[in-house]
């Protein structure tokens, strides 16, 4: 990811966030995403332009560190999250056929695009130059789809894509926090100037204390640049990624693990990392423990921090809460 650097004055840190849940018009229940191999996966990352690092397994999930952000595999569910230059979107009909013809999952039970306003988005594949292009692509694979768009057009926005159905039922919840115009101190602890090993910076910059008990996986890529999976029991894991650089830094936190407030979690990001700014994104279902959380969230203001956007949006059976944050100039 960030160690890409090393050949370009710019790094687009900003990722690209698929999450598939498959299910089979079949009843057969050996169908399981963790029995495709890894040689499968590759070529499929191969297209992404990007590649494995590690991978780590708990009895609920795969984790897999890349080279360019992340990927994550549950029986039914399919998470990846790239960064730099990559063509995520390419990958969706291979995707969908791997599913279908190696595990028998032949319907897309439910689909999240989502990702920030590029900050440069001239150096992108012409597929993810613009939101419009992007929707226009994935409108050709499913007939169902919706596009939103949160923020400011203008300015840093979210989007999304999404299918117009009733969708996940299973208790479900994702909270992301995207921040840049990063610390430098603190980010400095994300170069091989200051670390020495990915441990070294997970324990130095805070991150192991964020989520206590978490099974991690840590990369720190040459000569800066940070990746880290985190697993938990019942399916849930964290994921942050560290483009450290002054002039493109950028982090990105991400969880599915359920709580009825958030707050705590989101002081401890931002006490980890002191972003400048910071867009926040809760995703919530029905039967998720969180789904109350967006009344907190519309009640508790972000100690240091000014709210300048929040939105709330009820679709499907989800609620979406999303936020944007800046730090007073004193």
């Amino acid at each position: 990811m960030a160690g890409a650097s090393d050949h370009e004055d710019f790094f687009e840190g900003t990722e690209k966030l698929l999450e598939v849940w498959f299910s089979s018009s079949s009843d057969n229940e050996q169908h399981d995403l963790r029995n495709i191999d890894r040689k499968d996966w590759e070529d499929l990352l191969h297209i992404v332009r990007c590649e494995i690092l590690s991978k780590m397994s708990n009895p609920d999930m795969d984790a897999y560190v890349l080279s360019e952000s992340s990927m994550f595999v549950t029986k039914e569910r399919f998470i990846l999250k790239t960064c730099g230059k990559t063509t995520l979107l390419l990958a969706i009909e291979p995707l969908l056929r791997l599913a279908k013809n190696k595990c028998g999952l032949d319907i897309v039970f439910d689909i999240f695009y989502s990702r920030k306003k590029f900050a440069r988005p001239e150096q992108q594949h012409i597929i993810h130059r613009t939101f419009e292009d992007e929707v226009s692509h994935l409108d050709k694979v499913f007939k169902n789809g919706a596009a939103y768009t949160l923020g400011r057009i203008n300015r840093d926005c979210w989007h999304l894509y999404t299918l117009d159905e009733e969708g996940v039922t299973l208790p479900d919840q994702t909270v992301e926090l995207l921040m840049w115009d990063m610390c430098r101190e603190k980010m400095a602890i994300f170069t091989q100037d200051v670390s020495k090993t990915a441990a070294q910076a997970t324990k130095e910059s805070g991150i192991s204390d964020i989520v206590p008990g978490v099974q991690i996986d840590d990369f720190l890529f040459e000569p800066c640049g940070y990746s880290m999976n985190g697993l938990l029991p019942g399916g849930y894991y964290i994921t942050i990624h560290v483009t450290p650089e002054p002039h493109c830094s950028y982090v990105s936190f991400e969880t599915n693990v359920p709580q009825e407030s958030y707050h705590t979690l989101i002081n401890k990001v931002l006490a980890t990392f002191r972003p400048g700014k910071f867009l926040m994104t809760v995703f919530a279902n029905k039967a998720s423990l969180a789904k109350d959380n967006h009344k907190e969230m519309a009640k508790k203001d972000v100690k240091g921090y000014v709210r300048n956007d929040h939105q709330l949006c009820f679709f499907k059976n989800y609620n979406l809460t999303y936020s944007f944050f800046t730090r007073p100039v004193i």
